[in-house]
């Protein structure tokens, strides 16, 4: 995790500033608001900015959002400046951290707000397969297209691509192209001029320069407009890329990763997104599979957010029970890992003792797990007897449909003519001519108050 820390590095502060090195912050400084404006528009990015809470926050918050650079703020101080703590919150500050500082609440703090985690956990052989296929690949400079269903975990494992890459010493920065305005997008790739449109008060280096040296991960990259699309292969395949309204290429020095929950081939096929594009970026795919797909994984990971939101609520240790982990691994899962994480936060809260039952694991609606399961069986066996019926149709004419259809019934109803052509929706007339006819043919029609010999 990259720490901006502005204000004078002096007595608390600056020893506040150790705690934060020691938990594994990359930590830079400025003296004054004016100066780490200018180190975050010339690229030198944070994750959290630390700020003295005697600086003007209100001001930092205000360039920050003029610039659209989003990054959390925490305010510190000393503990009787009670005033200039609230007005830092007011101001837009996430939260207050008093001096002398506590090594401890630093942390926290860090982890919180920042939410700079490296946890992977996976025991699926499903998952094991693509976490082997990253390690092969992570030393290489190899573009990578990861796909795979909206909460799967497709950022989790680019920056663990990051992390045992060659790369992994310099700054592994993240876009969403889905988040940012079409108008907006341009600019915060590769940067702009002062003055190259309404509101550029000063030259602001785009996140293609910001991750030089290091990996840029386009996040949903097939919700970028086509337009740009063009400008984003260029920078692909040339290490090149144009500021808005600059005069003079800039050249970067970057790995690709970008994400998709989306088939990018049928994006192609609607014109939505470039084929070339696509090339460039599948040199590699890691396809994430859906949680539902995993099961090891569901066991795992239920066990490890189990113990984790016990611990952030200052709960005694939680654990499933056996009926509990029995609906959890027959949920579907729609929302993946992000759902499952979100389901036990809740489960944890709700129960009412140290044991998990299946009635404490709900959904936001107040549905239990069980009903899910219930309902999407339901479902599948439904939809597997629509798939049966449509196959046996397959090569049958019409004729011979509605010959099956109209026999069958009559047998239902015993050979009761009237009766049949009631359920047919036909007349008893149209009926009694089918049947006629069906007899010419040689099939075997029943008799009132008889059926058809079953084989």
């Amino acid at each position: 995790m990259r720490l901006l820390i502005i204000g004078a590095l002096e007595g608390q502060l600056s020893e506040a500033t150790k705690m934060a090195m020691n938990g594994g912050a990359k930590v830079a400084h400025a003296p004054s608001v004016e100066i780490a404006l200018a180190a975050l528009r010339a690229g030198r990015g944070a994750d959290l900015l630390l700020v003295d809470v005697v600086m003007d926050i209100a001001g930092l918050i205000a360039g920050l959002e003029a610039e659209r650079i989003a990054i959390p703020v925490v305010a510190c101080g000393v503990e009787a400046n009670a005033a200039a703590a609230v007005n830092a919150i007011r101001a837009g500050a996430k939260e207050y951290i008093p001096l002398p500082p506590d090594a401890e609440l630093i942390a926290a703090v860090i982890a919180a707000v920042a939410r700079d985690s490296a946890e992977f956990l996976f025991r699926d052989p499903a998952m094991e397969r693509v976490v082997k296929m990253a390690d092969q690949i992570a030393g290489s400079d190899a573009s990578i297209l990861i796909t795979g269903e909206s909460g799967t975990g497709k950022e989790v494992i680019a920056k663990y691509v990051h992390a045992r890459s060659k790369r992994a010493n310099k700054p592994f920065i993240s876009i969403n192209c889905a988040a940012i305005p079409e108008a907006l997008l341009e600019s915060e790739l590769f940067g702009h001029e002062k003055g190259s449109f309404t509101g550029a008060i000063a030259r602001r280096i785009g996140k293609f320069e910001e991750a030089s040296g290091g990996t840029l991960l386009l996040d949903e990259i097939s919700e970028m407009d086509v337009r740009l699309q063009s400008k984003l292969l260029r920078a692909i395949q040339e290490r090149l890329i144009d500021r808005v309204g600059g005069t003079k290429p800039v050249p970067v020095d970057i790995r690709i990763l970008a994400t998709s929950n989306r088939n990018l081939s049928d994006a192609v096929r609607e014109g939505s997104f470039r084929e070339d594009l696509l090339f460039r970026l599948n040199v590699v795919n890691l396809k994430l599979p859906a949680l539902r797909d995993r099961p090891g994984d569901i066991a795992a990971l239920s066990e490890h957010f189990v113990d984790k939101y016990a611990k952030a609520n200052g709960l005694p240790p939680r654990v499933l029970s056996p009926d509990a982990r029995a609906a959890l691994l027959k949920a579907p899962w729609p929302g993946n890992v992000r759902e499952l994480e979100n389901t036990l936060h809740r489960a944890v809260l709700l129960s009412s003792g140290d044991v998990i039952g299946p009635d404490a694991i709900v959904l936001p609606d107040g549905m239990g797990l069980n009903e899910v399961a219930a309902a999407s069986s339901l479902s599948a066996q439904l939809a597997q007897t629509a798939q049966t019926m449509s196959a046996a149709l397959v090569g049958r004419t019409v004729a011979d449909v509605e010959r099956d259809l109209i026999l069958d019934t009559l047998d239902h109803t015993l050979g009761n003519r009237t009766h049949a052509a009631n359920i047919l929706g036909i007349s008893i007339r149209t009926l009694r001519n089918k049947l006629n006819q069906y007899a010419d043919e040689g099939t075997k029609v029943p008799d009132p108050g008889e059926r058809r010999s079953v084989a």
